[in-house]
């Protein structure tokens, strides 16, 4: 058996013990083609050996800047072949991030997907003194990839054996810049170690094996996505690359996948169209659909009756099995993280029989804290069980402390911010606010940044009132906020398509309206506000939302209003919305 001491021995464990027809797959030209363990291993070996042709040294660092595709993790692995520091980075980041990152890291060297990310970094190559090379992955005009693989043959393979043999666990692999909702991003330093434990903690707990069909869509230069990479590989699971947001829908269908992960911006996506095919439904279709919906959101795990469980086995039989088949009728779990989960979709979705195993963690814990699964299992409002090597306490604040072989090495260049989040006894300070449940599940209520106070001095927690908030169907997005205000208010984006089927259903509208003319309708206004009125009622008059204002377009990670992980910048926000802000609170 192949030992796994460091990230680079776990596609060498896949061959030894699961080779893989399929290792990973890919559409093109309407057909799913895959690439077996053997060969990822051969490219893998030509492309560390290109490299160093290249001049790359160990230590030196080496992007990634790619959507998800079979060559990205052929270069995540030739690269720490090297002894060189990956740093992967989001292909739709600003200019102005690229030219930090850069510079901050020293990038040698840099691989991209497309002609067009080319260019942009092209465009600023007189701002980067370091970076000697620059590649696309795709065929262009540009310098290809390829190269890297052609030079192969001027480096022996023993050089790169050797380099491995020098590379300890406990060696820095790779440099992870945070999205950074607030500032310049921060370089997260992990080792090999702080990604294995991590995939040694999380493996046991999801329900796939060898010949598992997973599909991925998550960025991989993501902490979250690339660590199930690993244990992907690690389990012989078959890697399908969807081909995109727009087409998650019929990959699934294509797939079969027994698990994928999403964010929650995506389940409440899915959740959406599945509502808006029910408001579709006649007569007694019409009425089964909306009961089993009544009856999936008083599901709880445990404690309902015999009387309850007869009814949802019919509701499954009759509703639910086409939720499943939509998702390819083969899925296991959904993994939710990077955000807050709403509860309702949550026991919405095990009510179907379709699990979302909701966890924790950051980029600087590797990144997985907890995470409910059906082995210690699920407790609906929480982020699961800690892993076995992990390690949490509070702090007086409530602020969730976290110890483990996960936590980071530290923050690149940045000593004193290492030692602001990593005390003396080794304890990272999340950020978070939180709380045991039943003595065993981790419960977040709040980012302790987030968290701000009214001019009053009262305390308002914004991201789980806006979970609440989101469970209307007429509210896309919400942003509350108040900071030293009299009162909290909020930035809210209509569910346009359901707007715009709600006037028509009313006969206020015959044709559909622009956003526009949309958040200009009074009667949409007044619904929205009885919507908020109703969520209210839940709060104490501190934390009412008194005000609101629409606007006419979602927040996207284009407009700089999410981080490329869809949470909100909500320093950000208030900058590009300053005018609406003010319009509120003049009063």
């Amino acid at each position: 058996m192949v030992d796994i001491k460091r990230l680079f021995d776990v596609p060498y464990f896949q061959l030894k013990e699961y080779p893989q027809e399929n290792m990973f797959v890919t559409k093109e030209h309407n057909s799913w083609n895959g690439i077996c363990t053997q060969k990822f291993i051969e490219i893998v070996n030509l492309a560390s050996r290109g490299l160093v042709s290249k001049g790359i040294k160990p230590n030196d660092k080496v992007a990634i800047a790619s959507s998800n595709r079979f060559e990205w993790n052929i270069m995540d692995i030739a690269i720490q072949q090297t002894g060189a520091i990956v740093v992967p980075i989001y292909p739709n980041i600003s200019v102005e991030d690229y030219a930090y990152i850069f510079n901050d890291a020293g990038i040698k060297l840099c691989i991209v997907d497309s002609l067009e990310l080319f260019n942009k970094i092209d465009s600023i190559k007189n701002r980067l003194p370091e970076l000697t090379h620059l590649y696309t992955f795709d065929k262009t005009t540009a310098p290809n990839w390829s190269e890297i693989t052609d030079s192969a043959n001027e480096t022996d393979i023993e050089v790169i054996e050797k380099i491995k043999a020098t590379i300890k666990n406990e060696d820095l692999a790779t440099i992870i810049y945070t999205s950074g909702t607030t500032g310049n991003p921060k370089g997260v330093m992990l080792s090999h170690n702080n990604l294995l434990s991590n995939v040694e903690g999380c493996y046991p707990r999801l329900p796939i094996s060898s010949g598992s069909k997973v599909l991925t869509f998550l960025p991989a230069c993501h902490v979250y996505e690339r660590m199930l990479h690993y244990i992907y590989m690690k389990s012989g699971s078959s890697i399908h690359f969807a081909e995109s947001l727009e087409t998650i829908g019929e990959n699934i269908k294509e797939v079969h996948p027994e698990m994928f992960t999403a964010v929650p911006r995506l389940i409440e996506k899915v959740f959406e169209k599945i509502m808006a095919k029910g408001e579709e439904l006649k007569g007694i279709k019409r009425s089964l659909f909306f009961w089993a919906i009544n009856l999936a959101e008083e599901f709880e795990v445990s404690g309902k009756s015999s009387w309850y469980h007869f009814k949802l086995k019919i509701a499954r039989k009759l509703i639910f099995t086409k939720w499943q088949e939509a998702l390819g009728g083969e899925v296991k779990a959904i993994v939710s993280g990077s955000a807050a989960l709403q509860p309702r979709l949550a026991r919405m979705f095990l009510a179907a029989d379709i699990p979302i195993l909701e966890g924790y963690g950051l980029t600087e814990t590797s990144p997985v804290v907890s995470v409910n699964c059906l082995k210690n299992g699920i407790k609906i409002g929480t982020v699961g069980t800690l892993l076995d090597n992990v390690k949490v306490k509070f702090a007086d604040d409530g602020e969730i402390l976290v110890q483990g072989p996960n936590v980071m090495m530290g923050y690149y260049k940045l000593p004193e911010k290492t030692k602001e989040e990593i005390d003396e006894d080794n304890w990272f300070h999340t950020g978070d606010i939180g709380e045991m449940v039943d003595g065993k599940f981790l419960k977040i209520t709040d980012r302790k940044k987030e968290i701000f106070k009214t001019s009053g001095g009262k305390y308002v927690v914004p991201q789980a009132m806006e979970n609440k908030f989101k469970e209307s169907r007429f509210i896309e997005q919400i942003m509350v906020m108040g900071e030293n205000q009299k009162f909290p208010s909020a930035l809210i984006i209509p569910n346009f398509n359901y707007a715009n089927e709600w006037l028509k259903a009313k006969g206020i509208i015959t044709a559909n309206l622009s956003n526009k003319e949309l958040i200009n309708k009074k009667e949409l206004k007044d619904k929205i506000q009885s919507e908020v009125d109703s969520f209210n009622k839940e709060y104490g008059n501190w934390e009412k939302i008194k005000k609101f204002t629409l606007l006419d377009h979602e927040l996207s990670i284009e407009g700089g209003e999410l981080t490329p992980t869809l949470k909100l910048k909500r320093k950000k926000i208030l900058e590009i919305y300053k005018v609406e802000c003010d319009e509120i609170y003049d009063c």
